[in-house]
């Protein structure tokens, strides 16, 4: 009877210690990690010195790979026909590039929780000085792109820099020209017999946009959805690639538009390790007029897509800045 009393008693002590502890830890102000934190961002664990160094020595070992294709020839299928996708011979997945447009916002994006992040092939949302390039991606900043904003446009682009709270980060399709530029890239399929091509991206929502190379032309009457209706057709060595009927729930990177959103993209690939892309923007809901950007993407020999599960396989953190 007695040891059961002095059982019962250290129980209920330790209970009031650990409820003690608890309630201490939640009303106890918490140390911010480094960094400027909005409220959205958290800190990421960056891996052992060890894991980094693997990690920039397996990027540089494709970097390698990648350059070893830029002298070799685009490869072409029994008819002469430009290849964009993967050959018999050769796999790869499609990384994207920069692209290229103005940093004009008048804010700065918050600083990355992530140090590790510039080293992994992406930039930071306010990495760019107005006037160079401040797309999104590998590549060098250069001249850029101004972008032709209405005041509302800029006002959202602005906010959007400082929450950071892209739809992609939340497992949403990315429409337009930021689908190719998802992390671990994308990947082209055409199948000439079916008269259809397929973009597949690989990390986020891991979906894939079907354009109809069958002739046919825009329904009339489009249901808006993320990736829009998209036709192509081939002008000699060039894909030319028109999409409209995109809904409004998508950012052009920090971008706002609307449904009347209509791109128009121009692939070619000059040789086997690139593709040239030159994208057209019309939205006259959102841009004083028209505006292009470029961008080029690079060919990652080997890679293949890799199973990606929003949240539960989690490998965005990089990008989330």
């Amino acid at each position: 009877m007695r040891l059961g009393f002095i059982r019962l008693a250290f129980a209920t002590t330790m209970i009031g210690v650990l409820g003690s502890m608890s309630l201490s830890a939640q009303g106890a102000p918490q140390q911010p990690p480094t960094g400027t934190n909005n409220g959205v961002q958290v800190a990421v664990p960056q891996g052992s010195t060890a894991d980094q160094a693997q990690e920039a020595a397996r990027q540089n070992r494709q970097q390698a790979a990648r350059n070893r294709l830029a002298n070799q020839p685009a490869p072409r299928d029994a008819n002469g026909h430009i290849v964009l996708g993967n050959t018999a011979s050769l796999k790869g997945v499609w990384i994207g590039g920069n692209l290229g447009f103005c940093n004009g916002n008048a804010v700065a994006g918050p600083a990355s929780l992530n140090p590790g992040a510039a080293q992994q092939g992406g930039r930071a949302a306010g990495a760019a000085a107005p006037g160079r390039a401040g797309g999104f991606g590998r590549g060098a900043a250069g001249p850029c792109t101004p972008i032709p904003y209405m005041a509302w446009t800029r006002a959202v682009s602005d906010d959007r820099r400082r929450m950071q709270l892209e739809p992609h980060t939340r497992c949403k399709p990315s429409g337009g020209p930021r689908q190719w530029l998802t992390p671990y890239g994308a990947e082209f399929l055409e199948l000439p017999e079916a008269k259809v091509a397929y973009i597949f991206d690989i990390g986020g929502p891991h979906t894939y946009r079907t354009i109809y190379m069958d002739g046919r032309q825009h329904p009339a009457n489009v249901t808006p959805s993320f990736y829009g209706h998209s036709i192509g057709s081939w002008e000699g060595d060039t894909l030319v690639v028109d999409t409209v009927g995109f809904n409004d729930r998508s950012w052009l990177r920090v971008f706002p538009h609307t449904e009347m959103l209509h791109v128009t993209q121009r692939l070619r690939r000059p040789d086997l390790g690139h593709i040239e892309k030159e994208i057209t923007i019309e939205d006259p809901g959102t841009f004083r007029k028209p505006w292009q950007v470029r961008d080029t993407w690079e060919l990652a020999p080997g890679e293949e897509i890799a199973e990606y599960i929003c949240h539960e396989n989690e490998r965005d953190v990089p990008h989330l800045k």
